[in-house]
C-alpha cells in the first residue's frame, strides 16, 4: 500500500518557518499542487526505491528511522540540467520535512531534526544493506534540512488529502518508460524531418546562386560568329 498526499501551501509568498535549509531550491507550486508518496513500511519502502521515477526526489529523517517520503516533480524535470531537483518551492520542501519528521517514531518526538534529501536516481542499495537501508552514489547531490519542531499545521494539512492505494509501481515505470520512448521517437522524427527540409531548402537557395544558372549556351554567340538581324544583315548593335 502506497499513501498519496497533495503539497499544495495554501500561501505561495510565505516563508518557511522552523526549518533551516540550503538555498537555491525554487519553483511555482502548481495550482494542482504537488503530488507526494511514501510507503506503508520498510518492505514497501524497498519497491518504492526500485521503482521510482527518474523526475522523483528522495526524502528521509537523517540518522534515525522513518517512513521514506517522495515528491514527483513534472514529466522529463530531470533533462533540465544537473540542478533539476532544486525546481521545489521552498513551502513544499518543508511539507516534505515536516511529513517525514511526522513518519519517525523517534523524530517525530524531537526537536532541531535533520532531514536528509536527494534524487531518487541518487539513492545505491548493496547487497550487504537491511531492508529500507539505502547509501548514495554521489554525496554531491545529498541535502540536509534541520526541522527545529513539528508544524502541525502543516501536517493536518496533508493529512486532509491522504489516500490508500496498491498500484503496480513496475507496471506503472515500465508505463511511463514506454511513454518517454514514444515521446523521444515522435520528436526524432520531428526533427529529422525538419532538418531534411532545411537541407532541402539550402541546396535550392545553392543552386539558385550557381554560375551555372546564369550560363545558357543557346544564347552565346561563338568566336567568330557575327548574329544577323531581321533581314539577314549582320547586326553590330
Amino acid at each position: 500500500m502506497v499513501y498519496f498526499f497533495t503539497s499544495k501551501p495554501p500561501n505561495e509568498d510565505a516563508q518557511p518557518q522552523l526549518m533551516d535549509a540550503p538555498g537555491g531550491f525554487s519553483a511555482p507550486i502548481p495550482p494542482e499542487g504537488c503530488m507526494l508518496y511514501m510507503g506503508k513500511d520498510k518492505f514497501e519502502n524497498e519497491e518504492l526505491i526500485k521503482y521510482s521515477w527518474p523526475e522523483d526526489v528522495w526524502f528521509h529523517v537523517d540518522k534515525e528511522s522513518s517512513a521514506h517520503v517522495y515528491i514527483r516533480l513534472p514529466r522529463g524535470s530531470h533533462k533540465k540540467g544537473e540542478n533539476w531537483f532544486k525546481e521545489i518551492h521552498p513551502l513544499v520542501v518543508e511539507d516534505c520535512c515536516q511529513l517525514v519528521k511526522a513518519n519517525s517514531i523517534r523524530g517525530n518526538k524531537l526537536d532541531n531534526v535533520s532531514v536528509v534529501f536527494t534524487p531518487a536516481s541518487n539513492l545505491k542499495k548493496t547487497g550487504g544493506m537491511e531492508v529500507g537501508q539505502v547509501g548514495f552514489h554521489s554525496d554531491k547531490n545529498v541535502f540536509k534540512a534541520k526541522i527545529k519542531e513539528r508544524r502541525n499545521e502543516i501536517v493536518n494539512r496533508l493529512d486532509k488529502t491522504k489516500k490508500w492505494e496498491e498500484p503496480n509501481l513496475q507496471a506503472d515505470l515500465l508505463q511511463r518508460n514506454r511513454e518517454e520512448k514514444a515521446i523521444a521517437a515522435k520528436e526524432a522524427e520531428a526533427e529529422r524531418i525538419q532538418r531534411e527540409k532545411q537541407q532541402a531548402e539550402w541546396k535550392k537557395e545553392k543552386e539558385e546562386r550557381s554560375y551555372d544558372k546564369l550560363y545558357d549556351p543557346t544564347q552565346m554567340t561563338a568566336v567568330g560568329e557575327m548574329e544577323l538581324d531581321s533581314d539577314g544583315e549582320p547586326d553590330f548593335m
